[in-house]
């Protein structure tokens, strides 16, 4: 297997493991200052420590030079519009007790993701692929026939939002942080402008009295940084295809901690679609091993 798979393999999989594990344990334990002031408190902090990345890293040259590209402006601007939609919807999901329904939109996503890669950048299918994705098919297909009434909006959001974010992502050829400061800067004025009218009619808990939740709060933008350049770098290595299906590391993670931490309804026929699911995983990784 060459070097490039194999870093794209061990990125990818780190930023799903923070996603599923790390990011769920911090979000909702900080949920309960409203899923709106998260939501901005997230845009905010990421926006500022992607600014001191990009200075401790002396990149500033280089966001110069790609901000002139007309093109990558408006698909940057575009996918920042993308991922604050998921972003803000993950974070409603977290503070409102529906973890496992976002984590179905996550087990969605990455089928989005292999057929997104299938149209726009031909990436292959064989018979195995082929396989898991029927399995992954049949899985959600019970989930839906079993729970039709309980069929989450939130996750279709999830869902559909970060797989074409992925695909945008995909498509720009720009440094992972650089794309990733565009974005936020794009986003950051908005979150300023609701930070502003939150604070002026007294619904934040936000303040430099309280240094612990500051502090606390402050994290947030590593805690969204991280994760997203682990991934989107290893989207950029391998391709959408078998990040897609890496991905689903993270609604396991989320599931179970849904189910077994949080204590939110983990049903019989979740858990066969759960079972179904990583049998499908299993084929899709062994079949990247034998083909890197």
């Amino acid at each position: 297997m060459n070097a490039k798979f194999n870093k794209g393999l061990l990125l990818t999989s780190l930023g799903s493991f923070w996603w599923g594990f790390i990011g769920v344990i911090y979000f909702q334990y900080v949920s309960f200052i409203g899923h709106v002031e998260l939501v901005v408190h997230r845009c905010l902090w990421t926006a500022v420590m992607l600014i001191f990345t990009t200075t401790f890293l002396s990149k500033w040259n280089i966001f110069l030079k790609e901000i002139t590209d007309k093109k990558k402006l408006v698909a940057l601007f575009i996918s920042g519009f993308l991922i604050f939609i998921n972003w803000s919807i993950w974070i409603y999901a977290v503070a409102s007790e529906r973890i496992i329904d976002a984590s179905f939109g996550y087990f969605i996503m990455p089928i989005i993701s292999v057929l997104l890669g299938y149209i726009f950048f031909k990436e292959k299918l064989n018979n195995k692929r082929i396989l898991s994705i029927c399995l992954v098919t049949i899985s959600i297909l019970i989930l839906i026939f079993f729970n039709l009434k309980s069929l989450p909006w939130v996750g279709l959001i999830v869902a559909f939002s970060w797989a074409f974010y992925n695909l945008v992502r995909k498509k720009i050829e720009i440094d992972t942080d650089i794309g990733l400061l565009i974005e936020s800067l794009y986003i950051f004025p908005f979150a300023l402008v609701v930070f502003y009218l939150i604070s002026i009619n007294g619904f934040n808990d936000f303040s430099l009295n309280n240094f612990e939740l500051s502090l606390l709060l402050l994290l947030a933008g590593p805690m969204t940084v991280i994760p997203l350049f682990l991934y989107v770098r290893g989207v950029e290595l391998i391709g959408l295809g078998p990040t897609g299906m890496i991905f689903y590391i993270t609604p396991t993670l989320q599931f179970i901690l849904g189910y077994f931490y949080y204590g939110e309804d983990f049903s019989l026929v979740k858990f066969v679609s759960f079972i179904i699911i990583w049998i499908a995983v299993i084929i899709y990784i062994n079949d990247l091993y034998e083909k890197n």
